[in-house]
């Protein structure tokens, strides 16, 4: 007979030793959030500890001066496409003019948000991650706790913060390209009932509460790319494929975390709002 403890492990123990592992990494992603918090906290409070703004600075230009084409780029199909689709079922009632309004509160509320951290997961994320984790696999890492620099300070503070504001100007950016995509493809495609109080109808629609809703998951997912990246790159082992494999990872987590977060998202609002 074969002993207890040769045998393969049921599906009931693999489901537990996932679910433990989910929690074990969210304490620690959590536990990296606390440290942020505590530096940014004696950054602004304390003489000894001052945050470095140029650090920032520098961040905030390569995570989102340097991704803003893409995102606009990306954001112009969404509206295209979006104008595309909705205007032949719409036509069927002869609301095809309406194809602004859901535009705008489908755009500014949900696709500006996710669609633009989702290209940051890529862009920046990803080159976070493979950073970080090309410092801790040639133990650059242990030489700035060597020279008593805290290297969750000095590494991860300024590319979370940065991170998080570009997310949120980059939404403002991504709002305004989805908008016009869906104008030009109306003005330019489908004929002037689309495209005629286009501006007008939208700005019917949308509230302040609309676009404050949409900053407001911009934030926070800007705040899970930055988190997820810093983390996987600090914990990085095993050499350069350790690195690929954190990459990857920083990436996939990225792109569920956001979707989990516009989900948990959708509920409060929904809830809010009944």
């Amino acid at each position: 007979m074969t002993p207890d403890n040769d045998r393969p492990p049921t599906p009931i123990h693999a489901l537990g030793a996932h679910f433990l592992g989910g929690l074990t990494y969210f304490g620690s992603v959590a536990l990296l959030m606390g440290d942020i918090l505590r530096w940014l906290m004696k950054g602004m409070f304390s003489r000894q500890a001052r945050f470095d703004s140029s650090a920032l600075t520098a961040q905030m230009v390569r995570v989102g001066v340097k991704s803003t084409s893409i995102v606009m780029l990306v954001q112009l199909f969404i509206g295209v496409i979006l104008a595309l689709q909705l205007t032949p079922p719409l036509a069927q009632w002869s609301q095809e003019a309406q194809v602004s309004r859901i535009i705008g509160l489908g755009g500014f509320r949900m696709l500006g948000p996710i669609i633009t951290a989702v290209v940051l997961s890529g862009f920046a994320g990803a080159s976070i991650a493979a950073e970080l984790g090309t410092m801790a696999v040639s133990e650059e890492i242990e030489a700035l706790e060597a020279a008593a620099i805290n290297p969750v300070r000095f590494l991860a503070v300024p590319r979370v913060m940065a991170t998080t504001v570009m997310t949120i100007l980059l939404t403002v950016l991504a709002d305004l390209c989805i908008a016009a995509g869906g104008y030009v493809t109306s003005l330019l495609v489908l004929g002037p009932t689309s495209y005629e109080g286009y501006w007008a109808r939208m700005q019917e629609q949308l509230r302040f509460q609309d676009f404050f809703t949409g900053l407001t998951q911009s934030g926070v997912f800007g705040l899970l790319v930055g988190l997820i990246a810093c983390h996987e790159g600090l914990s990085t082992t095993g050499g350069a494929e350790g690195v690929g494999k954190a990459t990857t990872r920083t990436v996939v987590l990225s792109i569920v975390a956001i979707i989990a977060a516009a989900c948990v998202f959708t509920v409060v609002f929904y809830v809010w709002e009944k």
